[in-house]
């Protein structure tokens, strides 16, 4: 019973953050049947994730065919996130395919993809494998070279870009994860909680050893290039730490970093042959989100996208090896860029709106004498902060 009590003390804790959080957003809704420049496709295989599949294809491909899967943040859509971080943009002007899988409110009301529960992150499971059949529909749809695939995302998009690489890391060149969590970090709601505000303490080799215990691949491995804010107390900056070990453990580097500044901020690069096989850019001043150039590079502030001088959209795109010599300039390609409706919302994820001010408030060392049912209540919070399926 004392740890029942810790438990709901703890969860009470992190919901009064989040109330505190989202007093200080504000958040408009989406309007119901929203134009959109993606195009929704179905019939992808037995989509066990019940995830919905979006693509954006460039009028002009690049001659090395590839594809960007992007995976957007709580509370956000396929469109929203794509608009506001300038993906369809850098698409158009570098002949890419984007594909854009879409969280449902059936699975998770807060249209988080489900990043800490095993049975949507695990090898051929859940939404991993709904993702991956998006991917090889695309792949066959568009003729997409397999060497040339990549994934990026946002928090709990980004969290899910972790578990992706770490899943099928064969399917993958490289990937991009954007103020996420290590793989490996949570399989419950009370370890996501802890991972998010706290940060998890575990070795290198016990980090990689997460990822390689994800499949029977032993290599290569996907590069990484991992992004986060160094005042981000959504999901603390430890993680990006433990991100950078959990890949250097798996690619058996153990070298010092080069570091650098790109566009003002500090960047860390590990080698290997020439290559960067792994970065870090630390975004000085930058809360919780997505760092963006919208001037030269496209895409539209917001919520938890970012105006800060430097777009990661672009930068994860060179790291990527997509963004060569454009067709036409930056400038020129923003003018014609896709614009944001008015009635699509770019609205922030779940690390804000994660848990419902009006919601019961959990009574800390509540029994369940007295007819107070404390999982009854603990689960209804869960539930309404989309950190737990509703029941059936």
């Amino acid at each position: 019973m004392r740890k029942l009590g810790q438990t709901i003390s703890a969860l009470a804790r992190y919901r009064r953050h989040w109330s505190t959080l989202l007093q200080s957003t504000a958040a408009q809704r989406p309007q119901p049947g929203a134009p959109t420049h993606l195009t929704e496709l179905t019939g992808f295989g037995s989509n066990p994730g019940a995830l919905r599949m979006f693509t954006y294809v460039p009028k002009t491909l690049g001659r090395a065919r590839a594809l960007v899967v992007v995976l957007h943040g709580c509370a956000q859509s396929a469109t929203s996130y794509d608009l506001g971080a300038g993906w369809s943009t850098l698409a158009e002007r570098y002949g890419f395919v984007l594909l854009l899988p879409e969280q449902t409110a059936a699975n998770n009301s807060k249209t988080c993809f489900n990043w800490f529960l095993p049975g949507d992150t695990r090898r051929d499971r859940g939404e991993a494998m709904s993702i991956r059949q998006m991917i090889e529909k695309t792949i066959g749809a568009h003729g997409i070279e397999r060497g040339h695939v990549y994934i990026t995302g946002l928090s709990a998009g980004g969290a899910m870009t972790t578990a992706m690489l770490a899943a099928y890391p064969e399917m993958f060149a490289a990937g991009a994860i954007i103020a996420g969590l290590p793989y490996g970090t949570a399989s419950n709601v009370h370890e996501a909680f802890e991972s998010m505000f706290q940060g998890k303490q575990r070795s290198g080799q016990e980090w990689g050893d997460a990822v390689r215990r994800a499949s029977r691949h032993r290599g290569p491995w996907p590069r990484v290039s991992i992004w986060h804010g160094d005042r981000d107390a959504t999901v603390k900056p430890a993680n990006a730490d433990a991100l950078i070990a959990q890949w250097r453990d798996v690619h058996g580097i153990a070298d010092a970093p080069i570091a650098d500044t790109v566009d003002g901020y500090p960047r860390k690069v590990w080698r290997r042959d020439g290559v960067d096989v792994i970065e870090s850019y630390t975004i000085t001043g930058m809360a919780h989100g997505t760092p963006l150039d919208t001037h030269v590079h496209g895409g539209s502030a917001g919520p938890f996208l970012l105006e800060t001088g430097i777009s990661s959209s672009y930068h994860i795109a060179r790291f990527f090896g997509l963004a060569g010599e454009a067709r036409r300039t930056a400038r020129e390609a923003v003018k014609t860029a896709p614009l944001a409706p008015d009635q699509v919302e770019l609205i922030p994820d779940e690390r804000v709106e994660i848990l419902d001010a009006t919601a019961d408030e959990p009574k800390l060392g509540a029994k369940r004498e007295g007819g107070v049912d404390v999982m009854a209540i603990i689960t209804k919070a869960l539930t309404q902060a989309g950190l737990m399926k509703p029941p059936a």
